[in-house]
């Protein structure tokens, strides 16, 4: 299906409008914001950059191998089944997500998964989502015009406030995935304090899709203690989600870096670390995008990197 659509889109454009229009877009994105201002950044998720002091509406974006045991119960639980809905379609061409589905195992990876399959030319950008809706929704639609799939991991406060934007990344054709309750650093908490992050998210997950998201990743780090390994399976989860590649764009370095650091560390089948919530990261995509393109690497879901 997104083979289907790529190939409808390079039809209707050729290579070269096509990169120009992304140049065009970034460009255009950049200078949107920079005049309008959509909301500072505070804090990157693996501990670095400042504390974050405030909340997306108030002008700030707020931000935030072991064994392959089975999938366990837990408050947070696992959802019985994907559902039977027959996805349509968006018009942004991708397919819409109407039953949000649930975790699941990929078999031979481990508990913590940081990169995908290489030699498939694909890889997966994931955002953890929280900030200003303006600059996700940006993120979304540029993903979309550009036929790439991409993985969010919201935060749950983030998502109280903007409820609708879970099922926006759904019906993008986007994976939707868990990044705690309140961003804190859960690799400081003790077990119940832990699992009531996970499970608070996966809660609201639950009541706003149906599922408790198709991935978890804990907040502030990049990997996972064996506790929050465990803690997150018996909350539903059979994996955590790591990465490979982190695009640094929460120390807000301008949209050229952000590009730069990732084009020179990406490779076939990486996970890369992006934040929504940030001006450069918007600004960057088009780039991004079509740097990808240029190195056959396609941008997929995570659910698709590894299936």
């Amino acid at each position: 299906m997104i083979d289907d659509d790529r190939h409808r889109i390079e039809r209707a454009d050729p290579p070269d409008r096509r990169r120009a229009l992304r140049g065009a877009a970034g460009a255009a994105l950049a200078g949107a914001f920079a005049a309008g201002g959509t909301g500072a950044v505070v804090a990157g998720c693996t501990g670095g950059g400042r504390t974050d002091t405030g909340h997306e509406h108030t002008g700030r974006a707020a931000t935030g191998q072991g064994d392959t045991g089975d999938t366990h119960g837990g408050s947070g639980g696992t959802d019985s089944g994907r559902g039977t809905d027959t996805p349509g379609r968006t018009d942004t061409g991708r397919p819409a997500a109407r039953s949000a589905p649930s975790p699941r195992r990929f078999p031979g990876q481990p508990v913590e998964i940081a990169h995908g399959p290489r030699g498939r030319g694909r890889v997966a950008l994931t955002f953890h989502g929280q900030g200003d809706p303006a600059t996700a929704t940006a993120v979304l639609k540029e993903a979309e015009r550009a036929g790439a799939g991409i993985t969010v991991l919201a935060v749950g406060t983030w998502l109280d406030e903007h409820p609708s934007l879970a099922r926006r990344i759904l019906d993008g054709g986007h994976d939707l995935g868990n990044h705690t309750l309140h961003h804190t650093d859960i690799s400081a908490m003790d077990e119940d304090e832990a699992f009531a992050e996970i499970t608070g998210c996966a809660t609201r997950l639950r009541r706003l899709t149906g599922s408790i998201g198709s991935w978890f990743r804990p907040s502030r780090t990049q990997h996972a203690t064996p506790l929050v390994q465990r803690l997150a399976r018996r909350a539903g989860y059979p994996h955590v989600l790591s990465y490979d590649v982190d695009s640094l764009d929460f120390t807000s370095p301008g949209a050229a870096a952000v590009t730069r650091t990732v084009t020179g560390r990406v490779r076939d089948g990486s996970i890369v670390s992006l934040h929504f919530g940030y001006a450069d990261t918007v600004a960057a995509l088009p780039a991004l995008l079509d740097a990808l393109e240029r190195r056959d690497l396609r941008a997929v879901t995570t659910t698709e990197l590894l299936t």
